[in-house]
């Protein structure tokens, strides 16, 4: 770069017209037919390394036309960013939790991105004299572009930290240990990580799992303190590429827990935590489709499984013959079972009825015994917190609503109680009573009710913006949560919603099967519909609707805006799998093989290969207008990796027939989740909605 006389860089010309990215005929067929995708070099053929220059050029020349288009928005992305960190408690700490003979906290100091970890004995004073500092988040990611913890664990005797961290976004973990008291790190040190580190054999050794070459644990592997790496022990090993591995301790810490599978199958084995290295039981043989996982308790394994009902049972095995499972807890049209967890004196089991969350108190002497936990609102997300300890008497319970902040309590079990903790502080203020909630049901095409929350304040007109986000994938439910960001929006006339479509588990596991698979295009037509029908109840209207997804939530972005372009005013798809179809036919990619349950084996299955490519944003996309889209990407990425997002935005600007705003963000040090760091990250939020209230025309 030309340097001038004062030793300032000059400063870069503004882009007068958007990249085009070149054309390079590629083609290829499968199946009989023949399909062209001329982007196909932005993938850069050294990848996981990304050193083409062809490839660089690109994404910086899209970075500079974001930077360039978005720069009249600074002030409006400056006070979003000033009014959303206004809503964060700067210096805060999570209401501490007993385990053994300390009680442990998380802390973070004004103006700090990252967070301290903290813990001081039991039975000592709250004036800060006896606390100890055992992780310091903020000192580790001192002079990086990207930090993230990965596993944390304290040794069972309380003297050692195992922790791993990753600082490039790239999802591969470096595991170290040291020495609480005296912050001595030792000369272990684990790195290319991919999972928990769980302490076994009286705190000396660790089970973790590596990251392969494909970015696939297909191992769990033992490492004693003090010895070299070379001398680590591979427990187990799986075969399968589409498995994954991981391991944990049982809840009395007995038993090491390996699990191994895909989306749809799983098998469990166990090893005594004393005697790592004794021969594994094997709970039962791996079947197509059935998923189960396993806990113990007195010579009784707890098995939590889909084998009899789709939406689980619990069932028990003596240990001494693990396959011979009885049913404890039957199977459910109405309760969808979605975990347990063993204490001494009860257990807990936690689900939905009808999309919302339930959490159970049962007892192992007297099964008929149900004591389920009232909640006061009639629309909530409430879960189990941390809960450490075998012999609990109170259960840590979280819980927060689309109106009421976050809130901590402990259940007393057995007065039945719950007792307010904490809940979320907003220092800027907040007043729930300004603002509405409501649960709907909007019919599909096919005739299904998907249920739709809905946020908005109090006295908005009918008609006005709104914003609508979608998952739609992996079983994974988007709850009717709280959010300080959300207000940015709705507290200038938006009402905010999330569509719980299938493809998500929220009303049940045949929820999820409805929308995976041969029944994927079922997602793309609910999420349209959920607009279609908020239209009609004058939420909003067709134009003045913003909707949002990122990953296979991008992918629904990519599909709809497709289908019906027509209906949205803005669009952002954050880090968006859309290139699904050369994807799911690329099997050298750490995602496919493990993928293959969810959307199907195109490589196999002809079938399979034409339904992806009917839908497959990337492939269908097509000459028409579209709205105005911000798209973002990480160039470390594994998980959708950066040319998807770059494939499809030159591929849009190609043949759009409309000059809406379309906009590339790469983000070129950082991964899947974008920036690290609590305050970092909201920048990117505040991007997000100034491009928003840009495209919308809704004053700042």
């Amino acid at each position: 770069m030309r340097v001038m006389a004062d030793n300032t860089p000059p400063v870069a010309p503004v882009p007068a017209t958007p990249p085009l990215a070149a054309k390079k005929p590629h083609s290829f067929t499968r199946h009989g037919v023949t399909v062209t995708d001329d982007y196909a070099w932005l993938r850069d053929p050294g990848y996981p390394e990304v050193t083409d220059k062809a490839v660089l050029a690109h994404l910086e020349a899209e970075n500079a036309w974001f930077e360039a288009r978005m720069k009249p928005q600074q002030p409006t992305i400056d006070a979003l960013f000033k009014e959303m960190r206004a809503r964060i408690k700067e210096a805060d700490k999570s209401v501490p939790q007993k385990d053994g003979a300390f009680l442990y906290w998380i802390e973070y100091e004004e103006g700090a991105e990252y967070k301290k970890w903290w813990r001081r004995p039991v039975g000592t004073p709250d004036d800060g004299s006896a606390d100890e500092l055992i992780l310091d988040e903020v000192a580790l990611a001192e002079g990086k572009e990207y930090f993230r913890l990965g596993a944390i664990s304290v040794s069972a005797n309380g003297k050692l930290l195992a922790w791993s961290v990753d600082d490039n976004g790239s999802e591969r973990f470096t595991a170290r240990v040291k020495v609480i008291a005296t912050g001595e790190v030792l000369a272990d040190e684990i790195p290319g990580t991919l999972s928990g580190l769980v302490w076994v054999a009286d705190d000396s050794a660790l089970i973790y799992s590596l990251a392969n070459e494909n970015w696939r644990t297909d191992n769990a592997r033992l490492h004693w303190l003090g010895k070299p790496l070379s001398d680590d022990v591979e427990l187990y090993h799986e075969d399968d590429e589409g498995f994954r591995v991981s391991a944990g301790l049982s809840a009395n810490e007995k038993w090491v827990v390996i699990s191994t599978g895909d989306h749809e199958t799983s098998e469990v084995r166990l090893i005594p935590a004393a005697d790592p290295l004794a021969t594994p039981i094997l709970v039962r043989e791996r079947q197509v489709g059935v998923e189960y996982d396993v806990d113990e308790r007195e010579g009784v394994l707890y098995i939590h499984t889909n084998d009899s009902h789709e939406n689980f049972r619990l069932a028990t095995a003596p240990l001494a013959q693990p396959g011979e499972w009885s049913t404890l807890i039957e199977g459910s049209d109405d309760f969808y079972l979605t975990g347990f967890d063993l204490f001494r004196d009860f257990y807990v089991v936690e689900g939905r009825v009808r999309g919302l969350d339930r959490i159970e108190v049962r007892y192992y002497d007297e099964p008929a015994r149900v004591e389920p936990i009232a909640f006061p609102e009639a629309s909530y997300e409430a879960s189990l917190g941390d809960n450490p300890e075998w012999a609990m008497e109170k259960l840590r319970i979280s819980y927060e609503s689309m109106v009421s902040p976050a809130s901590t309590y402990d259940y007393h079990v057995a007065e039945r109680r719950l007792e307010l903790l904490k809940t979320q502080e907003i220092p800027s203020g907040y007043d729930a009573s300004l603002y509405e909630s409501a649960r709907l049901e909007i019919t599909a095409r096919d005739g299904t009710a998907i249920p739709v929350s809905v946020v908005w304040r109090k006295g908005r007109e009918q008609g006005g913006p709104l914003y609508l986000y979608g998952y739609g994938a992996y079983g994974i439910a988007i709850g009717p949560g709280f959010s300080t960001t959300r207000l940015s929006l709705v507290d200038r006339g938006f009402a905010y919603a999330i569509a719980h479509i299938r493809g998500g588990d929220d009303m049940g596991r045949r929820w999820y099967k409805d929308g995976k698979l041969e029944k994927r295009t079922n997602t793309f037509n609910d999420f349209v519909d959920v607009a279609k029908g908020l239209v009609e109840r004058g939420f909003t209207a067709e134009g003045k609707i913003a909707i949002a997804g990122g990953s296979a939530g991008g992918e629904l972005m990519g599909a709809v805006v497709n289908s019906d372009p027509g209906l949205w005013g803005a669009v952002a798809a954050h880090v968006p799998f859309v290139d699904v179809l050369n994807t799911m036919l690329d099997e050298s990619l750490p995602l496919t093989p493990g993928e293959w349950p969810e959307w199907g084996n195109p490589i196999e299955d002809a079938a399979a290969f034409e339904l992806i490519r009917s839908y497959s944003p990337y492939d269908q996309v097509k000459p028409q207008a579209y709205p105005p889209m911000l798209v973002t990407a990480g160039l470390n990425d594994p998980r959708v990796t950066y040319w998807e997002p770059a494939k499809w935005v030159a591929k849009l600007r190609e043949v759009k027939t409309c000059d809406s705003e379309l906009l590339l963000k790469t983000n070129m040090g950082a991964g899947h989740g974008g920036k690290s760091g609590r305050f970092e990250s909201l920048k990117e939020t505040a991007e997000e909605f100034a491009f928003i209230l840009w495209q919308l025309g809704v004053p700042a």
